[in-house]
């Protein structure tokens, strides 16, 4: 009889269970509600704007989504740099470059770490123009 029972709860006891994992979400997964969008302002009459959105998808990883309109046939440098677009200093974080105006990338940073530092995220005219800066946006 008990064997019984407990063949009737168990099925009953593993549907419970995956519908409390799922409503805890089971991972460390950002997700999209937890992103920052970054608006990208025109440098230098580039003809560029944009915008970069964070995500945390991890303890001390962030996905950074760019967007660049009007790109160039060339792919474009970009990097999340430490102080701010009126003055930007070094790379902190290489992204990988837009290609058709998009590029995804993820680094070894918390979001958190991203918007409590000083940073800006600034995009290049090409390998070879890579002094002029066609867009920027201070993370907030």
């Amino acid at each position: 009889m008990r064997r019984a029972r407990l063949a009737a709860v168990l099925p009953l006891l593993g549907t419970v269970l995956v519908l409390g994992i799922a409503a805890c979400g089971g991972d460390d997964e950002g997700e999209a509600s937890d992103a920052v969008t970054v608006e990208l302002s025109e440098q230098n009459d580039s003809g560029q704007t944009g915008t970069v959105t964070l995500t945390p998808t991890g303890v001390a990883e962030t996905t950074v989504t760019m967007e660049l309109s009007n790109p160039p046939d060339v792919p474009q440098p970009v990097h999340i740099h430490e102080g701010s677009c009126a003055e930007l200093g070094a790379v902190a974080y290489p992204l990988d470059n837009l290609e058709g105006g998009t590029s995804e990338t993820v680094v070894a940073v918390s979001l958190d770490e991203l918007q409590n530092g000083d940073f800006a995220v600034n995009a290049h005219e090409s390998e070879e123009a890579i002094d002029n800066y066609v867009a920027c946006g201070d993370i907030p």
